[in-house]
This record gives C-alpha cells, sequence and structure tokens, in this order.
C-alpha cells in the first residue's frame, strides 16, 4: 500500500510524515519546505505477529509493509505550473490513495498560505487543482481515442465514459469511483486520474483540540460531513502530539497517548483507514523460520493469496490449509488445533479472510 501525504504549504504534511516514519523529512514554518517528495517504507503495526511468535519462536517475523510519500504542497494554480506545480501532481498519480491533510486548528504563530482557517476551502483548493490536472489528461486522452475508434468500434464505450468523465470534471463533479464497472476500473488503470484516488482526511488538530473532543472543533465537523458525502474516511490527528510520541522509547509510547487522552497513534490509525478504504486485509503464515503478514484485496481467493508468496504456489495449488487466528492462539498450538478439528482444509474456492494463519500445499 502507497499513500500520498498532499494539502497546502505548512499545514503540517512533513511534521506528520516525520512523526510516523521516522525519516527526518526537513520542516519548517514556511511554504514549500517540501521540494521533492520524501519516501518512508513503514512496518504495518500487526499485534498478531508477535502474538504467533511466542508460539512459534521463528528466527524471522516479517510485518507487511506500507509507503509513505509526503508530497509537496499544493498552492492555487498548481496546474498550471504555479508553485511547483506539475511536478507535484505526477507524484500523486503513483499513490494508491490519498491523505488529504487539511489543518483545523487556530495558532497565530503558525504562517496558514491563505492567510484564515478554512479546512473547506483549502480542500476545494486542492481539488480544483486535481480536477484541471485531470481535464488536460482527459483531452489528450479523448484525442488518441476519437482517432482509434475510427478503425476499432470497441473503442466507443471507452471514449463515451471519458467523454462523461470529462462533463462531470468540467462540472466539478468528483468521479465516484465505487459507481463504477470492471470495465472503466481498467481503463482507469491505463489512463489513472488524480480524482479518482480514494481519500483520507487527516484533520490536523492542536493537542487541545483533541483533549476537548473532535465533537467540539467545527472546523473537524465540516470536514466530517463532507467525507461522509463522499464515503471518505476522515482522520483527526495532531502533527505536533505524534512528533512528540515518535521522540519516546518504545514502553513509554502508551503512557503518553494515556496522558494525552489518545487511544492509539496516528500511524496504526492511518494504516486501519487506508486498509478500509482501499479494501485490503492481511493474512499470517507461521513456522519456526518465520512468521510473516501478508497484504491481499477483500475476496482473494486461496489459490491468488498462495501467489502473493511465489507464482509457483499458485500455479501448483493443491490446498490452503487454514486456521483462524484468535482460535489458534485460545488452542496455544497448532496441534491443539488440529485436535479440536479447528484446523480446515480449503480448496480453490475459499476466499481468505483477515486473520487466517495458512500453510499452502502445493505441487509444481
Amino acid at each position: 500500500m502507497k499513500l500520498g501525504i498532499v494539502g497546502l504549504p505548512n499545514v503540517g504534511k512533513s511534521t506528520l510524515f516525520n512523526a510516523i516514519t521516522n525519516a527526518g523529512a526537513q520542516c519548517a514554518n514556511y511554504a514549500f519546505c517540501t521540494i521533492e517528495p520524501n519516501v518512508g517504507v513503514v512496518a504495518v503495526p500487526d499485534i498478531r505477529l508477535n502474538k504467533l511468535a511466542e508460539i512459534y519462536h521463528p528466527k524471522k517475523i516479517t510485518p507487511a509493509m506500507i509507503e509513505f510519500v509526503d508530497i509537496a504542497g499544493l498552492v492555487k494554480g498548481a496546474s498550471r505550473g504555479e508553485g511547483l506545480g506539475n511536478k507535484f501532481l505526477s507524484h500523486i498519480r503513483e499513490v494508491d490513495a490519498v491523505v488529504h491533510m487539511v489543518r483545523c486548528f487556530e495558532d497565530g504563530d503558525i504562517m496558514h498560505v491563505e492567510s484564515t482557517i478554512d479546512p473547506l476551502r483549502d480542500i476545494s483548493i486542492i481539488e480544483t487543482e486535481l480536477i484541471l490536472a485531470d481535464l488536460d489528461a482527459l483531452e489528450k486522452r479523448l484525442a488518441r481515442l476519437a482517432k482509434t475508434v475510427r478503425n476499432d468500434k470497441s473503442a466507443a464505450a471507452q471514449l463515451a465514459f471519458f467523454e462523461k468523465l470529462k462533463v462531470d470534471l468540467e462540472a466539478e463533479k468528483l468521479p465516484d469511483a465505487a459507481a463504477l464497472d470492471e470495465n472503466e476500473r481498467a481503463w482507469l488503470t491505463e489512463q489513472p486520474l488524480l480524482t479518482t484516488k480514494p481519500v483520507i482526511y487527516a484533520c490536523n488538530l492542536s493537542e487541545a483540540n483533541l483533549m476537548a473532543g473532535v465533537e467540539n472543533n467545527a472546523h473537524f465537523s465540516a470536514v466530517q460531513k463532507l467525507a461522509d458525502s463522499r464515503g471518505a474516511e476522515v482522520l483527526p490527528i495532531c502533527a505536533e502530539l505524534e512528533a512528540q510520541l515518535a521522540e519516546l522509547p518504545e514502553d513509554e509510547r502508551a503512557e503518553f497517548l494515556t496522558e494525552s487522552g489518545v487511544e492509539e497513534g496516528g500511524l496504526v490509525q492511518l494504516v486501519r483507514r487506508g486498509y478500509h478504504l482501499l479494501g485490503l486485509i492481511s493474512y499470517l503464515t507461521a513456522g519456526e523460520p518465520e512468521v510473516r503478514a501478508w497484504t491481499i484485496t477483500q475476496g482473494t481467493k486461496a489459490p491468488q493469496a498462495a501467489g502473493k508468496i511465489h507464482t509457483d504456489f499458485e500455479r501448483g495449488f493443491i490446498r490452503a490449509e487454514v486456521v483462524p487466528y484468535e482460535q489458534l492462539i485460545a488452542c496455544g498450538s497448532v496441534a491443539a488445533a488440529k485436535e479440536k478439528g479447528l484446523m480446515r482444509s480449503e480448496g480453490k474456492e475459499y476466499v481468505m479472510q483477515d486473520g487466517d494463519v495458512v500453510l499452502f500445499r502445493f505441487n509444481v
């Protein structure tokens, strides 16, 4: 999973990026502090791996990984090259989902590029630039399709689809990715649009805002309402608090979060929302050599899940020996799970579930 953190300059993107990745991106109180995108690869927090390690005593524990990209701040006119413009927009096309960070706290000592705090206005500014960039890309795509359709009538449906997208974007109507059919999703894979990226709105709050309760912050409530209307995720977060958390030893972080009135760190919350937004789950493999988490899409069948480990596993798939994580932990060992009949043998049509602990049998 690859998430791109976007927003106006100086809304806390790099502070959050530093905190969740410990990557040390430059961070300062002025616009365009980030020039090139900063990239950090982070282990997905998963306590299940540690619990399985207590049973298997593996030589190695390998979590799933997530990549964060801190993309430089966009401004009005970015699609026409303002600020650092199209260069930044191109980086967004490469991510699976967008973490759109907006500032939702007042502080006269921290400048805002638009001078006032208005998260809905800020979101609109970014979205307008994404729409304009997509319209430019669609113009080029439509020109190519218009030539193709003369000799390939099958391209007519694709042409009609992109023409409708263009009309919607011109009316500032964002595409509804959930309403797309299989062919339309495939066409968008060939022509990725910025406005079809799934979005997590990250509302950067002050520590006082979090302590007082997000329901008392009018800026957050406005973003929550917008997110609900679009089927997007929303995350209340304090980038400065996350920065303080990142500096603490691991054994002191839980106490710090409790004292700050926060149940979980920002990384855990971002991962959970990212998995939910993209329809992802994790299955687990366990043994003495390694305990490992594998990320797959919901609805993936056993042979394709096996293919995540190695193509030979999928090609020669025989069966999957599966036990749910919770049942395995309750039994305390694989042998005990088998004795209780909890280890199932599943075939090619089995749909993998989150937390399945699985051993694939195959023959090539």
